[in-house]
């Protein structure tokens, strides 16, 4: 055995078969074939698990109960392996309280420079806020220019009512006679001012008037010290006469005021005096409010040092809507309150009294009465209104504010106790951005704590590259102690910035939920990860790494891959992009079909030596003699469109686009361009709005959605799991399963018996073994060791009874049928046609290798896509169907893809219309209608870039991704990027 090879012989997980293979060391190495050939059987159940459980099993018993430990896989022996990370696409977190900032620690470190470097101010005026010794308050006015003349004053009274008479007389029995009242000084031994009690007043104690020298030191150490006693901890400093220019401590003394005009005066009007405030305490002085102590959990939106106290840190809260309470506007005013109904006696006294108060008929339509009417009603009133009504004792009267239908169903949804209540209120109640942090998630005294004058909540709404450029040129603004702190937490920021941008995420921002992030977003955010932790020698096993990024994205993403190899470490990559095979170092391409057809090496070495490689799928697709050709033909754009006007959601730039009824519209854009915000949030959210009242969703923002009526109805088909446990399986989800316990209920033994198809289902009670629960397996705790789970003793893994199995259909049982491919029960139920048609469509999207009882938490994003797809194909169609796909070629093999484009086809054909977010360029150039957003990501994209065919895309020069579509179209004759290896002509006829 080789030192330069990882050695796998014998593996036998899943659908392999005996397989021996070497994967060299230290190299960049892709595993590819078709979907359901083995791949990930290979690479995560196989080499990943192996080298993950060695690595644990080298630790202490002690550590590995800690740690738990991974079940051994079916294989003979692996050597050469390395300790393994696996960076897969599922999603970084589901918590609302996770951002793109927590998952990467960008925002760990962000709140260690806030908390060590941050300037306080006031979170209500904007004063620069500060704590000091009085030694240091001594140095800062020994800094001013020699002989400046300086009044040291004590703030007794700040802004108070009162005339404060015997406080003067406090004064000068304790030695004080001079005094500023309202900026006006006074001589308490010769004149007292006489103030209004009714206003308020502010009263300055002149504890000493100096002249600044380093002689007087002692001297203003002593009347320092005493006004910070007479004011509890403040010292203000009045400068009569102002050098030109003086700073007084400037950002570091962090001094509390610039109140050289006071805050009511005219712009225009000027003044020879420099006032300044220096606390003893983190306040702000002017406005009475103390600031707590700088941590690190200040400025976590986790801790409740930090939190929103109004959203608790999420950002976001619920708050009735006005438009939902009210919907149709030209109701009369008695019936135009949605959760209100005129027929109960309380809603009709509230709404009877407050139009008699108003002198409005609660007949006339709401759009008819006067703003400020209809505002009382929503939002109640200031002033008291009569509310009478009519009991068995006689008329009662109460006079008191109304509280509006709004403040009404807000109250009531905090107060109640019912369920039913809440439930019924929350339908007139929509998500919106907490009003107290604007959807910043921080207390206000955290929000207002800057470095370079940027608060830490706006720094997490840029964009990975605008941050980059924002710390890049920090360094030269911060002061000599500053710089000194900050530089390891800088180099730290601008390090894992770097990383993120290097693997095509400049475009997030650092403040995104971590769940709405795709798969592959949440894969490339691991692996900026993993670069910033330049491990070395470790095996890093990833899943599809390209899924979601653009081709022009594509380059940089391999460039950190080949990074990685190159600082020593082994790179086993499952992937089907032709890019990352040309640029891998060794390739192997499992196969030669799905399933129980594949499990083999089909072919294995570098990119030239596979192209050559006969029975090879994956090298025809490569070498040009298998292509997924151009339609011959587009559709015309005959019957109208949906149009969407001024979306502005996230990045989108007020855009107008259209989408033709009828046709296949493929969405483009690189990463970031706004293309998931345009479809599922302002398309199908708004449309789900507009057409099916659903008030439980929030549409992004835009004008209107007009040709809605032409649409019957609308289907989004995302990657979403299809069931949450293992009892949900394809064959449960697409419905042919009840067809197939039907089936079995009609068996003359099943008869005898009695047997209806509920018989034939593992989640009742009945026919399924009761030992596992209809599950197959039973969970063993291990003290030591992972959990395992074994064939139940009872059914032997078949799940059902063995009187529900003594029941057969042409010689096999309902647990065999589960245990078949898709493939196979097609031939084995070819006489049934509805079972027959459903495994048709199952086949049709590419899913001919999978089980039918798989169960679906073992799915991948893309076949859980492709399973909903099939189910949504086995529904009557009425040929006005508005689809929406995101990204349905993840995970599929170039001819398991032709496969899907044929189905897209079958939907547009029938007069549906389809819209599909896509990079795979196959796919794009087999649409009739490209929509290109950009022309960058982020704050650079959520404009319309380009619209058409993808021939005019492709002749946009402005368009990225009509830039690479040249390559793929012969009717443009236009260089692409990749034009000097265009795949030459099919070689044979024979395919």
């Amino acid at each position: 055995m080789s030192k330069d090879y990882i050695e796998v012989r014998g593996a036998e997980e899943h659908n392999l078969k005996d397989l021996d293979v070497r994967i060299p060391r230290e190299a960049f190495s892709v595993v590819t074939g078709l979907s359901g050939s083995g791949k990930s059987s290979l690479a995560f159940d196989t080499v990943y698990a192996e080298g993950q459980r060695r690595y644990i099993e080298s630790l202490s018993a002690y550590a590995r109960n800690f740690l738990g430990q991974m079940d051994k896989p079916k294989v003979e022996s692996v050597e050469g392996l390395s300790p393994a990370i696996s960076i897969d696409q599922k999603n970084a977190a589901n918590n609302p309280r996770s951002t793109v900032g927590t998952v990467t620690e960008l925002h760990d470190y962000l709140r260690l420079l806030y908390a060590r470097v941050g300037t306080p101010h006031c979170p209500e005026c904007g004063r620069e806020v500060g704590e000091q010794s009085a030694s240091q308050m001594v140095t800062r006015l020994l800094e001013l220019p020699e002989g400046t003349r300086a009044k040291l004053c004590a703030p007794v009274v700040r802004d108070q009512k009162g005339a404060f008479e015997d406080r003067f007389d406090d004064l000068v029995s304790e030695g004080y006679s001079r005094v500023e009242v309202d900026g006006e000084p006074y001589d308490l031994t010769v004149d007292r001012p006489e103030l209004d009690e009714n206003y308020d007043h502010t009263v300055d104690v002149v504890v000493d008037r100096v002249k600044i020298t380093t002689d007087a030191r002692s001297r203003i150490t002593d009347s320092v010290e005493t006004a910070l006693t007479e004011a509890g901890g403040v010292l203000k400093v009045v400068l009569p006469d102002p050098p030109e220019g003086v700073e007084l401590g400037g950002s570091t003394a962090r001094s509390t005021g610039d109140l050289a005009v006071p805050d009511d005066a005219d712009e225009t009007e000027t003044t020879d005096r420099f006032v300044v405030e220096f606390s003893e305490d983190l306040a702000c002085t002017h406005c009475g409010i103390d600031i707590p102590e700088l941590e690190t959990r200040s400025f976590s939106f986790n801790s409740p040092h930090g939190a929103c106290p109004e959203c608790e840190g999420i950002g976001n809260a619920k708050e009735v809507d006005p438009e939902l309470v009210v919907q149709d506007e030209s109701k009369p005013l008695k019936n135009v309150f949605e959760p209100w109904s005129y027929d109960r006696s309380y809603y009709r006294r509230q709404l009877d009294s407050l139009a008699r108060h108003f002198d409005v008929s609660v007949d006339t339509p709401f759009e008819e009465l006067d703003d400020e009417v209809q505002d009382a009603f929503l939002f109640g009133t200031d002033e008291e209104v009569l509310f009478k009504w009519t009991t068995k004792n006689g008329v009662r009267r109460k006079e008191q504010p109304f509280e509006g239908v709004v403040g009404n169903l807000e109250r009531r949804h905090v107060e109640t106790d019912s369920e039913n209540t809440r439930e019924h209120i929350e339908e007139f109640m929509a998500v919106t951005t907490c009003p107290a942090c604007d959807g910043t998630r921080l207390k206000p005294a955290s929000r207002a704590v800057l470095v370079d004058g940027t608060p830490i909540t706006a720094v997490n709404q840029l964009s990975i590259a605008d941050a980059l450029d924002h710390f890049e040129a920090m360094e030269a603004t911060l002061t000599d102690r500053e710089r000194t702190i900050a530089e390891e937490i800088l180099k730290e920021i601008r390090a894992r910035l770097g990383f993120m941008q290097e693997v095509g995420l400049e475009y997030l921002t650092l403040d995104r939920e971590a769940a709405t992030l795709s798969g592959g977003e949440s894969q490339r955010i691991r692996l900026a990860t993993q670069v910033g932790s330049g491990l070395v020698g470790v095996l890093y096993v990833l899943d599809e790494p390209s899924i979601g990024l653009h081709q022009r994205d594509n380059d940089r993403l391999l460039d950190t891959l080949e990074g990685l190899r190159d600082l020593g470490n082994t790179l086993l990559v499952v992937e089907h992009d032709e890019e990352t095979m040309r640029r891998a170092d060794n390739i192997i391409d499992m196969g030669p079909g799905p399933g129980k057809r594949g499990g083999e090496v089909v072919a294995q070495g570098d990119f030239d030596e596979v192209v050559e490689a006969e029975d090879s799928v994956t090298a025809d697709y490569l070498a040009g003699r298998r292509e997924i050709p151009v339609p011959e033909e587009r559709r015309d754009p005959d019957d109208g469109a949906l149009t969407i006007r001024g979306a502005r959601q996230h990045n989108l730039d007020d855009v107008d686009v259209s989408i033709p009824f009828g046709e296949f519209v493929a969405i483009t854009g690189v990463s970031g361009s706004g293309k998931s915000t345009l479809m599922h949030d302002v398309l199908y959210k708004g449309l789900a709005r507009e057409m099916n009242d659903n008030t439980s969703v929030d549409p992004g923002d835009h004008d209107a959605i007009e040709g809605h009526e032409e649409i019957e109805t609308v289907r989004l088909i995302d990657q979403s799991p299809i069931g949450r446990t293992p009892r949900s399986n394809p064959a449960t989800y697409t419905g042919v399963f009840d067809y197939i316990r039907e089936l079995f209920a009609e068996t003359k033994l099943a008869n005898q018996r009695g047997y209806d198809k509920g018989r034939f289902s593992f989640n009742v009670k009945g026919g399924r073994c009761e030992e596992c629960g209809g599950q197959g397996t039973v969970k063993i705790e291990m003290n030591f060791l992972s959990d395992v789970h074994v064939p139940c003793e009872e059914c032997q893994g078949a799940r059902y009874n063995d009187e529900t199995l003594d029941v057969t259909y042409k010689g096999a049982t309902i647990a065999d049928v589960l245990n078949m491919e898709v493939d196979e029960a097609a031939d084995f139920f070819s006489a049934n046609s509805g079972i027959r048609r459903r495994l048709e469509l199952l086949q049709d999207v590419g899913l001919g290798y999978m089980q039918l009882g798989q169960p679906s938490t073992t799915l991948s994003g893309g076949e859980a896509q492709r399973v909903k797809l099939a189910e949504e194909l086995g529904k009557k169609d009425s040929g006005e169907t508005l689809y929406l796909l995101d990204e349905p070629t993840t995970g599929l093999h170039s001819e398991d893809e032709r496969k899907l484009i044929e189905v897209l086809h079958r939907l547009a054909d029938a007069g549906n219309t389809v819209v599909v977010i896509e990079h795979e360029l196959d796919l794009v150039k087999n649409a009739d209608h490209v929509i290109d957003l950009g022309p960058e990501g982020g704050e650079g994209g959520g404009e319309v870039v380009a619209t058409g065919t993808p021939e005019s895309v492709a002749r946009t020069d402005d368009s990225h991704t009509g830039r690479y579509l040249r390559d793929l179209l012969p009717a443009v004759d236009l260089a692409g990027p990749r034009s000097d290896r265009r795949k030459p002509a099919k070689a044979s006829s024979d395919d």
